[in-house]
């Protein structure tokens, strides 16, 4: 800091650090309100777990968290157990995270081409409601007929899950950007495609990361679905099997197992929000 006189002059790098710091303190700050968000609702959501079984009363058919710990950790052969419930995991996580890209790309593309065009948005709105109107029980077969039994069909069944929810929040964000700003980049030359790239995508990176939010459990519902009637594998189907052969401990393992990635896959969508948010300062998405 330098003085002249009365008049203190602050060093601009100076500045530059203490902003820096502050949105490091603040990032900091709402990534622990996150954690602490998650592991509350996991801990409500096993409060209720266990209240359940106690109201329903029924060995056979209500598993506790000392069931499921039972089977994935306590018991004789809980090394069979984890390692056939691991493996079913990894083959839903590789599906769901192909419809999670799938849908995602799809998504963002969309949505700049419907912003840029009225014509586009006439085009594509109504295929991609009545692609979400219509169950995808309804539509599987004629999927499977098309694609197959195989990658494109996870990424064809998973996708229809993740595209429009993250669709409609991706063309609100981009469309709430003010007419004033996309003004701006017209009088120094600039083009629609421009004031897309450069104005209307980081403005809505809120509604950007609450598309990723959305997705990201529906991405994992998709590939359940896709998994349960098109490949026959992973826990999708590992559940479907398990419960036709009165498993129901395994049920209930691979049904816990996939909740709490679940939740902790939303909740790392949620840090990695807040970070990138106050990263790129609190005013990120406002007019």
């Amino acid at each position: 800091m330098t003085e002249f006189g009365i008049v203190r002059v602050e060093d601009p790098k100076s500045v530059a650090r203490h902003v820096a710091i502050g949105r490091l303190k603040s990032a900091g700050w709402s990534i622990g309100k996150t954690l602490l968000s998650g592991a509350s609702v996991m801990l409500i959501i096993l409060v209720l777990w266990v209240a359940w079984v106690a109201w329903v009363d029924n060995d056979f058919i209500a598993k506790g968290p000392s069931d499921v710990w039972a089977y994935l950790v306590g018991d004789d052969d809980a090394l069979e157990n984890r390692t056939e419930v691991l493996d079913l995991l990894g083959r839903t996580l590789i599906d769901s995270g192909i419809g999670f890209v799938a849908g995602m790309a799809a998504a963002i593309v969309l949505a700049g081409l419907i912003v840029l065009s009225k014509g586009i948005e006439a085009a594509v709105m109504p295929v991609a409601m009545i692609l979400r109107a219509v169950p995808l029980i309804a539509m599987a077969p004629v999927i499977i007929l098309i694609f197959g039994r195989g990658f494109s069909s996870v990424a064809v069944i998973s996708g229809i899950v993740v595209l429009f929810p993250a669709l409609v929040t991706i063309v609100f964000g981009l469309r709430a950007v003010s007419q004033q700003m996309r003004d701006l980049v017209h009088v120094y030359g600039g083009s629609d495609w421009d004031a897309l790239r450069k104005v209307a995508f980081p403005f809505a990176l809120p509604s950007l990361f609450a598309a990723i939010r959305i997705s990201v459990p529906g991405a994992i519902t998709g590939a359940l679905i896709a998994e349960w009637l098109a490949t026959g594998r992973g826990i999708g189907y590992g559940v479907v099997s398990a419960a036709g052969q009165s498993q129901n401990t395994k049920v209930w393992a691979l049904v816990v197992v996939i909740t709490v990635v679940s939740l902790v896959l939303y909740t790392v969508a949620q840090v990695v929000e807040s970070y990138v948010l106050n990263r790129f300062g609190k005013d990120a998405g406002r007019a």
